[in-house]
């Protein structure tokens, strides 16, 4: 591939830069070989020609295209260079907020000075298990990576943590020790990870300070070797420190501090435990408040102390030992305080009051002018005698600053002893893992001793990472089996010879050290003279004597000599060491113990020491620090390290803001270029075969594709690189040069691109023929349109014109027709009014004849009738006197025969004779009466015709008379015709008159009508105010149930979080219950095994002991209960008899009551029995009466027929005129069935009086006497009778005092049931009544809304009817409620009397069959073959006390969840265990009862915590909730009761009332069901990661990016995990559950807490992995949510809330595909995404990775856009879903239908010992 190939018009190159470093340019034309100039475009649009080194001939470095910028390692760019480095960081700190990036095996953190949610604890379980190239950069990804190395190669593991200051080393490395403790457990040991942690808040109180860079910067390095035993616990740790900056303790720089822990103690000196040291603020101390910056923003000193505090007791420091440390820390602050007087040039002095000193002295138990002495004097020794020598007060300065410094560096030397001594552990360690926070290479303008210390030791650990990328660069391509050659690299050897081999910089300041006067300037001449010459290395400066330069790798480092030789020695005054020695503080003195042994501390520290008093043996720090480091390398290489690079953005400390200056700095410093400069010499992009076809499978060709996909990239290869030094094929892998994926990209885009605008033509093509043939259709269609518009108009012309000329044809002729029928109308008139006046003057002539004749013959009629009507009256006034005599005779005869029935039916007989002969006769009448109609009409016919003729010849007389005397008489009338016009003409005045007044009148009443309307429409307006108030009313009762509504769902949702808060309780109560049985057993088990011989002894023993521990007593055997000592027996065995006593009296006393209540239970019965026979008679009565009743009532029924026969005025015949034969004949028999009817009456009142006194006669000696109300002592007797009266034949056997009595009872009866009817015929009125009101008032309600509405414009009448419409509904809602209220009311009355006469029937039963066992026991016996019945059990099992622990043991310990479950019912375990409840508490055996539900309950628990598994759990949950159910229906409470059997409530429990045990099971089931949570996680957690995110279904075009070195891993490489096995998991646990009947309720639970999981790992994962986050992703993630939907609806699951839970999966789905562009996209995305967190969302959009380049990034303007859109929402903080939150379980109440008495044992459960009962 040619140079020009790449420099092309439109590539993109880096150009460098003063301020930006490098910046980025595009060529604007093709560039030629052998050009000096390449053309080139800024971003801004400036043109710049950049010229071309002829000699070197070196272009300027490529850009990588857009789609692998951002990438998690830098070593997947194609391009790999210092630019491409830089702009990546940038890219992803800048605009993804990403301070993570991987560069081979380097991790690059960035500080962003800004807290972030990503180190959160499910972050930490986000990174565990997991490869470090699935998931994205992480400081947790490399702790994870060492901690699964060490796990699977048994090899000890290093993390590397250097940088400068202010970068975040300390940050980092505390991070990952927190991660350690958090994936790891301890050891046998508690708290251990505890403990680990809180050794950094102490190291960094007394080895952290404020520098000008770093607010927190580590002033030592430090390495945490971290313990873990074979089982990968944390077991210890152990901490070596190196170079503690002890100068920082008496001298501090502008703006920078001492030790935090000076600046805590002064903060904390008002608590009462620090009065005794005498401290002040931070500004009365010399050593702290020479910065003058004694506050850290953001920073409480006071909290820091007690956080301090608090590390030391947790790592078990005491509070005297603290003190003891705070005491020598404020020594030090006072001794910083001491001022020295000078005297004279070599001589000083301390005041003998200086108040510092004294408390410096007492706080140290040393004399003070001793001290004070030594402060100023100092001894020299010769070899024959001692001085005793004054010195200046500079001297004295640096002695007493010497002496400062030295008390410190001990202090936080015996810190680290104590913490390495706390962090010990008993346990064997096996491997560990090593965390070094050192410091990075520094340089500043003046750089001392510390730094060259510094500089060297990154001089040493960048060879050591050098060596370490070179091998693993090496063991790579020999695995691979590719050739390779020797790649050049920068090796530092020669640097680091200089500074430590012989005649090196350290060999000659020891010597110097060693001098007698050896001074800085000697040395500094001893270097130049030695190194200058034969070292590269070694540089002077020009214009300086007293400095020398060293050519580090990453920077020249100028050093000043001054003061090296004084810091090397580290001296302190050895008299003020032995002062300090004679004194009697014990934490003091264990500082100095160790002076004569010349070890310890060294080790520890390497910040110098006092030596012995032979100065031969005293080691100087650069030596001390030599050996040490030498000693880290060595345990460093005997590692696999890992390595974290940190970077200081600014200077500044601004949030997410990149200097690239400095940036590239501390790049060149700490080995990332370098590291990129190796990669790039070799193959730096790898593909494994895989990999490479699916991305580049789009440049083949169809027969290309072979099915060997390693021939086919081969081949691919071949014809796409001529070059083939640029790749190389390994085993497994594709290797490429540096640009190489470039290319490949390049040649894929534009291949992408050449298919995108084939898509676009033949689109385009498409959507124009399809815009030209939609127009060519509009167009034809327009023109038929029009044509036919045309058509129709000349057709609607055509018409228009044949219209004209007919309608003024028919005008024309109308007009002329019109004129003629007014001259005709006009004679015939004229011939009409004459010819009427002729004819009424003929008519009133022949009326007056006939007038009189009527006149007269009416008179004469009128005067005959009178005569008549006389005669008649008397001869019916002698007929009635006649028929009254008659009559009387009658009616005695009647009254006679009245008595008997048969004369009644008789008469009945003659009465039904009699009413068919009426009939009849009525049915002959109507005959004749239709007969005599039928002649009348015929005679009016013939009449009217011969009348009609008859008038026609008058009229033909009338006509010729009038044509004779037409011409004679036409003068006169048309005189009369004039007179009848004026006539006509004065009738017109005055009806138009009447009119004009009723004109008046209507209008007046119209104005009435108006005022009416007026006064209707101000009472609708008042009605209308009055519903509008109504309405405004019931809008806020309205807001009021809303309010109410929302208060209750908050309840409920307060009463949920309650419930999750008590289950998480109670299984952290339960898990550490079981954690204290555990400790409790190998407690146990140890004093057994190392004290045999001890017993325990119980004081006592009670009945009424704890549960738990009876269940404890009986799953661990009956041994403990022999353990007893001797001494007790007596008094337990007195107890245990008492108790027998007890309990057998209790039995007696319950067997008197039972006796007691059956005998009550059977005198009811025998009286229930007389009563019934009773009931019985009276009965046949009754029947008698009631025919009688229904006979009088069919009499009257025929009566009033009658009656309406007669008097009905619409038959056809009329009825009989009143005085008539007919009529009297038919009143004489109404009085006649009256008088029937009135005896019947009295028949009825005398056969119930007759029915009373048999009653009473029959029932008088009976129990039923007592409630008979008819008093039989006031009837008198039949020997008191006087019979001689007339009573004597009306009164036999005293029947008239019967049925008086009898019919005053009856009246009672009557009235009282007149009495209800009338009220119950009050109550049906006033209910219509109220109904009527009702409907009328909402008839008037909907006129007066209906008029309003009318008035009202259309849009308010629409509101109106609206405001009506909700008043109407609300008010039927209201009603409906109170209906339904009431019904509910009467449904519970009618439960209640329904179970009453329910439970009284049966009694009946009962007592039916106990007497008909009893009459057949009294039957005579004869001898019949008897077969036997099948035995009805009572559903209990019996048992043995003893065999209890036996049962638990082969039904719960040793039983096989899955034979039971397909084989036997349901809870098979759960029933039997009840049965064996209830033969206990048939017993009424207490003891039994609370050992067996005990035992059960420790033996469930016992199985669950052996056998964590599905099946196990699943099952014994099932069983568990089976048990507690039983428990609750059969416990005789009425609430759990209501679905059971007759049978099933007489199983329920007796004797003992179990309903503490319902919360103890329940508690149970809360904690199976939480294991059960727990296992299913287990199990799908690593089936979700590859089936819901990196399994692909879609291949080829949307396949994925380049990787680099860390390639992303499958959780399953050798079968790919789909969505299908996901699902056929979650198939199996549906299957399991519905195997072991566990209730559909809790099914659907645990279905919504695995959907819950689902959606909670797999959007933890989206969140922190960039390369999931793209528009294909986001499409798959969708395809697998829907068939896990489809999975749920399959189940008939989909009301169980699983849906719901994956919303927040559905909405990042939907985010990643959405269009992201505008405001409209971005408030689009805030309205959808409701169920993610605003950091979800943004986090999100900050990931979204294009996978191909036509995609865009989400630009910071729309995430900025995004974040004030979501700003006021209230919501978590929290990036991550909780993946370990268990929603709360809710365990229903589901009654088993399964009759115990039906169960049988099966064989295979081996309980043969249980009997059926």
């Amino acid at each position: 591939m040619a140079t020009s190939e790449l420099y092309s018009k439109h590539a993109r190159v880096w150009l460098p830069d003063a301020t930006e470093v490098w910046k980025s340019a595009e060529l604007i034309k093709d560039y030629t070989p052998g050009a000096l100039t390449l053309s080139l475009q800024l971003e801004d649009g400036t043109k710049v020609e950049h010229k071309i080194d002829p000699k070197t001939n070196n272009l300027p470095p490529l850009r990588n295209p857009n789609i692998l910028v951002g990438e998690n390692d830098l070593t997947s760019l194609s391009y790999l260079h210092e630019p491409a480095v830089l702009h990546n960081l940038k890219v992803r700190f800048i605009d993804s907020k990403l301070i993570y990036t991987y560069c081979g095996i380097v991790l690059v953190a960035i500080n962003p000075y800004e807290s972030l949610p990503i180190y959160e604890p499910d972050i930490i379980h986000a990174y565990s298990g997991q490869n470090m190239g699935d998931m994205d950069p992480h400081i947790f990804a490399v702790a994870e990576e060492a901690y699964k190395q060490m796990a699977r190669d048994q090899r000890n593991q290093s993390i590397i943590v250097s940088g400068e200051s202010g970068a975040g080393k300390t940050v980092s490395a505390k991070y990952a020790m927190r991660y350690f403790a958090t994936v790891s457990c301890s050891s046998g040991e508690a708290n251990v990870e505890e403990r680990v942690l809180a050794s950094s808040p102490i190291m960094e109180a007394f080895g952290n300070a404020k520098t000008t860079r770093n607010d927190n910067s580590s002033r030592f390095g430090k390495y945490i070797e971290i313990g873990f035993d074979k089982e990968h616990c944390i077991t210890g740790a152990h901490m070596r420190t190196y170079l503690l900056e002890k100068s920082r303790v008496v001298f501090q720089a502008h703006g920078e501090r001492n030790y935090h822990i000076f600046y805590q103690l002064c903060a904390s000196s008002y608590l009462p435990e620090f009065k005794a040291f005498k401290l002040g603020c931070a500004d009365d101390f010399h050593c702290t408040n020479q910065g003058q910056s004694p506050v850290i923003s953001g920073v409480n000193d006071a909290k820091e102390m007690r956080c301090t505090r608090r590390a030391f007791s947790l790592l078990g420091v005491g509070e005297s030992d603290q003190m003891e440390i705070y005491q020598i820390l404020s020594a030090i602050l006072h001794l910083s305080n001491v001022e020295v007087k000078d005297q004279s040039a070599d001589r000083c002095s301390i005041l003998p009051d200086d108040a510092h000193l004294i408390v410096f002295c007492e706080l140290m138990g040393v004399p003070c002018a001793e001290m004070s002495h030594w402060l100023c004097h100092r001894k020299l020794k010769t070899t024959t005698e001692t001085f005793v020598k004054s010195v200046s007060k500079m001297n004295a300065v640096h002695g007493r600053d010497a002496l400062a410094k030295h008390i410190y560096a001990r202090l936080v030397g015996w810190i680290v002893n104590c913490i390495n001594n706390a962090l010990k552990s008993t346990v064997k360690q096996l491997s560990f893992i090593g965390v070094l926070d050192i410091y990075g290479f520094e340089t500043f303008d003046n750089n001392s001793f510390e730094q060259f210390c510094i500089n060297y030791a990154n001089e040493k650990l960048q060879q050591q990472f050098n060596l370490h990328v070179f091998k693993l660069e090496q063991e790579e391509y020999m695995k691979e089996e590719i050739p390779w050659t020797l790649i050049d690299f920068y090796d530092n050897q020669p640097c680091i010879n200089l500074i430590e081999a012989k005649l090196g910089v350290l060999d000659l300041l020891d010597e110097e050290c060693r001098m007698p006067k050896g001074c800085d300037d000697t040395w500094a001449q001893k270097l130049y003279n030695t190194l200058l010459k034969q070292n590269t290395h070694f540089d002077k400066p020009r214009l300086s004597n007293r400095a020398f330069i060293i050519h580090h790798f990453a920077d020249k480092v100028e050093y000043q000599c001054v003061g090296f030789l004084e810091k090397n020695k580290d001296t302190v005054n050895e008299e003020q060491i032995n002062v300090l020695k004679k004194s009697k503080f014990d934490l003091l003195l264990k500082l100095f113990e160790d002076d004569d042994k010349g070890t310890g501390f060294s080790n520890k520290l390497t910040s110098g020491r006092p030596g012995p008093t032979q100065k031969d043996n005293k080691k100087t720090v650069g030596l001390q620090f030599r050996q040490s480091l030498q000693f880290l390398m060595d345990t460093l290489n005997a590692t696999t390290p890992h390595y974290v690079r940190c970077i200081k953005p600014n200077d500044h400390k601004v949030p997410f803001t990149l200097d690239p200056v400095r940036a590239v700095q501390q790049l060149r410093a700490c080995g990332i270029l370098e590291t990129i400069r190796i990669s790039a010499a070799g193959f730096p992009s790898r593909w494994t075969y895989q990999e490479f076809f699916s991305r580049y499978r789009v440049l083949m060709k169809q027969k290309d594709a072979l099915p060997d996909k390693n021939q086919a990239c081969k081949n691919l290869l071949g014809k796409l690189i001529r070059d083939q030094e640029k790749y190389q094929f390994g085993k497994n892998k594709i290797f490429f040069r540096a640009g190489q994926v470039a290319y490949l990209e390049k040649l894929r885009s534009d291949k992408l691109r050449l298919a995108c605008v084939c898509i676009q033509k033949t689109i385009r093509c498409w959507l124009a023929r399809k815009k030209y043939l939609r127009m060519r259709q509009s167009a034809v269609t327009i023109q038929k349109h029009v044509r036919g518009h045309q058509a129709r108009s000349f057709v609607k012309f055509l018409r228009q014109t044949r219209a004209a000329v007919v309608i003024q044809r028919n005008m024309r002729m109308w007009v002329r027709r019109r004129s003629y029928m007014q001259l005709r109308s006009a004679a015939i008139t004229i011939q009409c009014m004459w010819r009427v006046y002729m004819a009424r003057k003929q008519y009133y002539k022949l009326m007056f004849e006939k007038k009189v004749v009527v006149i007269q013959r009416w008179v004469r009629g009128w005067l005959a009738k009178q005569h008549l009507r006389r005669t008649l009256k008397a001869i019916v006034l002698l007929q009635s006197c006649v028929r009254r005599m008659v009559a009387k005779k009658e009616l005695k005869k009647l009254k006679v025969e009245a008595r008997s029935v048969e004369h009644f039916k008789k008469l009945n007989i003659g009465m039904e004779n009699k009413i068919m002969q009426l009939q009849h006769k009525i049915n002959e009448q109507h005959k004749e009466n239709r007969e005599l109609s039928e002649r009348l009409s015929v005679l009016e016919k013939t009449h009217t015709n011969e009348r009609d003729r008859q008038n026609r010849e008058i009229e033909n007389l009338r006509i010729s008379e009038q044509e004779v005397k037409a011409k004679a008489e036409k003068v006169p009338s048309l005189l009369e015709q004039l007179s009848f016009l004026q006539h006509e003409l004065e009738i017109t005045r005055r009806e138009k008159e009447e009119l004009q007044e009723h004109a008046k009148i209507f209008k007046e009443q119209t104005e009435q009508v108006i005022d009416e309307l007026n006064m209707q429409k101000n009472l609708l307006i008042s009605n209308k105010d009055e519903l509008n108030k109504k309405i405004l009313e019931q809008a806020q009762q309205l807001t009021e149930i809303k309010t109410s509504s929302e208060n209750t769902r908050q309840l409920e949702k307060d009463l949920n979080e309650e419930r999750s808060r008590y289950q998480s309780l109670l299984s952290e109560h339960l898990h550490l219950e079981e954690r204290h049985r555990d400790l409790k057993e190998e407690m146990s088990f140890n004093i057994n095994s190392n004290k045999s011989s001890l017993k325990r002894t119980d004081s006592n023993y009670s009945s009424n002991s704890s549960e738990f521990s009876q269940s404890l007593d009986s799953t661990e055997g009956e041994a403990e209960d022999e353990v007893e000592t001797t001494a007790d027996l007596p008094i337990l065995l007195k107890l245990q008899r008492r108790v027998k006593e007890l309990e057998q009296e209790n039995r007696s006393l319950w067997r008197q009551l039972d006796k007691r209540e059956e005998v009550q239970q059977q005198k009811a019965k025998e009286v229930e029995e007389q009563k019934t026979v009773g009931r019985a008679e009276l009965d046949l009565e009754t029947l008698k009466r009631q025919e009688l009743e229904s006979e009088n009532k069919k009499l009257k029924q025929d009566l009033n027929e009658l009656r309406k026969s007669l008097t009905n005025e619409n038959s056809d015949a009329a009825p009989p005129a009143p005085g008539s034969l007919p009529y009297n004949i038919l009143l004489e028999q109404l009085s006649s069935s009256n008088d029937e009817l009135e005896m019947r009456k009295e028949e009825v009142l005398l056969l119930r009086s007759h029915m009373v006194r048999q009653e009473a006669l029959k029932h008088r000696d009976s129990l039923l006497g007592e409630t008979v109300k008819l008093n039989l002592s006031e009837i008198p007797s039949f020997q008191d009778v006087d019979r001689s009266t007339d009573i004597h034949t009306l009164n036999e056997d005293g029947e008239l005092w019967l049925a008086y009595e009898g019919l005053k009872e009856t009246n009672r009866v009557l009235e009282s049931q007149m009495q209800k009817l009338e009220h119950h015929h009050s109550e049906k009125y006033r209910k219509l009544a109220e109904e009527m009101n009702k409907l009328r008032d909402e008839k008037e309600q909907q006129q007066k809304l209906l008029a309003e509405s009318l008035l009202l414009p259309k849009g308010a009448r629409v509101e109106a009817s609206l405001k009506h419409e909700i008043t109407r509904l609300t008010k039927e809602n209201l009603e409906q409620m109170e209906q339904q209220e009431k019904q509910d009311k009467a449904i519970r009355k009618l439960k209640k009397q329904l179970k009453f006469y329910m439970k009284k029937v049966e009694d009946f039963e009962a007592s039916a069959q106990q007497t008909n066992s009893a009459s057949v026991m009294s039957a005579p016996v004869r001898a019949v073959n008897i077969t036997r019945k099948e035995k009805e059990y009572q559903g209990m099992l019996q048992y043995k006390e003893s065999d209890a622990s036996r049962l638990l043991k082969n039904l719960v310990v040793d039983l096989k969840p899955r034979g039971v479950a397909v084989s036997f019912i349901p809870g098979l375990p759960a029933y039997i265990i009840f049965m064996c409840l209830r033969y206990a508490d048939s017993v009424n055996d207490e003891k039994r009862v609370s050992t067996l539900l005990n035992s059960t309950i420790s033996s469930i628990k016992g199985v669950i915590k052996k056998k964590n598994d599905f099946e196990v759990v699943s099952f014994w949950l099932a069983n568990s909730c089976r048990l507690m159910n039983c428990l609750k229906q059969y416990s005789g409470d009425e609430g759990f009761m209501m679905d059971n059997t007759g049978k099933q409530n007489e199983h329920c429990l007796i004797n003992f009332e179990l309903s503490e045990y319902h919360q103890l099971f329940g508690d149970l089931a809360i904690q199976i069901y939480r294991q059960l949570i727990k296992c299913t996680e287990n199990i799908l957690q690593p089936l979700i990661l590859a089936s819901m995110l990196e399994h692909e279904t879609i291949q080829g075009v949307l396949g994925s990016k380049p990787t680099g070195l860390r390639k992303r891993s499958t959780s399953f490489p050798e079968e790919a995990v789909t969505v299908e096995v996901l699902l056929q998991r979650l198939s199996f646990f549906h299957t399991i559950m519905n195997q072991n009947g566990m209730d559909l309720d809790l099914i659907k639970q645990v279905v919504k807490q695995q959907f819950y999981i689902i959606c909670a790992i797999t959007l933890n994962h989206l969140l922190l992995r960039k390369d999931m986050c793209s528009w294909s992703k986001g499409l798959q993630i969708r395809y697998n949510v829907w068939q896990l939907e489809e999975w749920l609806t399959e189940r008939e699951l989909k009301d169980c809330g699983a849906k719901e839970t994956l919303e927040p999966l559905i909405q990042a789905a939907q985010l990643l595909q959405i269009k992201k562009n505008t405001e409209a996209d971005a408030r689009a995305i805030c309205n959808m995404c409701s169920a993610l967190t605003t950091e979800q969302i943004v986090k999100i959009l900050t990931l979204y990775t294009p996978v191909i380049e036509f995609e865009e990034r989400v630009s910071n303007t729309f995430i900025t856009t995004i974040k004030s859109l979501l700003k006021d929402r209230t919501e978590s903080s929290t990036l991550m879903m909780d993946a370990k939150k268990i929603f709360s379980v809710t365990l229903p109440f589901t009654p088993s239908s399964v009759a115990l008495e039906t169960i049988q044992i099966p064989t295979s459960l081996n309980l043969s010992f249980l009997t059926r009962v």
